[in-house]
């Protein structure tokens, strides 16, 4: 009997998503490739590289090169602080295709249309801007206005796990990695208004991912709240505890993949 298609759905949390490289370290060095990817935010970045068939290692390298300006500059639009234009070039220099039809494994960005406050997955088509959409967080970055005139800002605000979109592809187990759901705080006020907007966010946005995540079979928490997620510079930790997370959880991995 064949085994049971395996969806990974990668939740969002900004800088903080460094620790979904570390859980796929593991589940690489388990043998695990999942049949179906989601990503909602930064799980849409990762889950998008790795989609599109580049290594563990390779993806780190180039996590490891991305630096905010890498990713984002003033907007100078009332509608938000920072534009992530500049994440389209730094996309394209490094994924190996630049369409969803290119990808190895298949894969959903999730959004969140604006105006009417609907889920919008994501899964053929340009790849560059569905994933510039989905990390679109309100007010940090201006909205993506997609082909079909739809306003998009980060799926967070509907999915900030995306399990249900990668039961719809057709997994029929999920391994689900929640950046948001860790129960420690923040030890400082933020002293940005930057940081101040993504705190606040984690903090709404927590009890949403608490509430979706009985739909997966395994959930993959990193205990990484204290570590602010405009903090690119603590990759290193939070690499170290998602894989630290990650190997909490082989025996419940390992119990999901080999049931037939």
């Amino acid at each position: 009997m064949a085994r049971k298609k395996i969806g990974l759905a990668l939740s969002g949390g900004g800088a903080r998503g460094y620790a979904h490289i570390g859980v796929l370290k593991v589940l690489d060095e388990l043998g695990i490739e999942p049949d179906y990817i989601s990503g909602t935010s930064i799980g849409s970045f990762v889950g998008s590289a790795l989609a599109a068939g580049m290594s563990v290692a390779e993806i780190e390298a180039m996590a490891d090169a991305v630096r905010w300006r890498h990713v984002a500059r003033p907007s100078f639009s009332p509608r938000a602080l920072l534009s992530n234009a500049p994440m389209a070039g730094f996309l394209s220099r490094h994924l190996p295709g630049t369409t969803f039809e290119e990808l190895k494994i298949p894969f959903t960005a999730v959004a969140c249309d604006v105006l009417t406050g609907k889920e919008i997955r994501i899964r053929s088509g340009d790849l560059i801007p569905a994933i510039r959409a989905s990390c679109a967080v309100p007010a940090a970055f201006l909205p993506i206005t997609d082909k079909k005139g739809r306003v998009l800002v980060d799926g967070g605000l509907v999915a900030p796990v995306p399990i249900e979109a990668v039961l719809e592809m057709g997994a029929e187990t999920v391994i689900a990695v929640d950046l948001l759901s860790s129960g420690g705080q923040f030890q400082r006020v933020p002293k940005t208004a930057l940081g101040m907007l993504f705190t606040s966010a984690m903090t709404l946005l927590r009890a949403a991912s608490d509430r979706d995540n009985v739909k997966a079979n395994v959930v993959i928490v990193p205990e990484i709240a204290h570590i602010r997620p405009d903090r690119m510079r603590q990759h290193d930790e939070c690499m170290r505890l998602g894989e630290q997370a990650a190997r909490e959880h082989i025996g419940a991995i390992m119990r999901l993949v080999n049931d037939q």
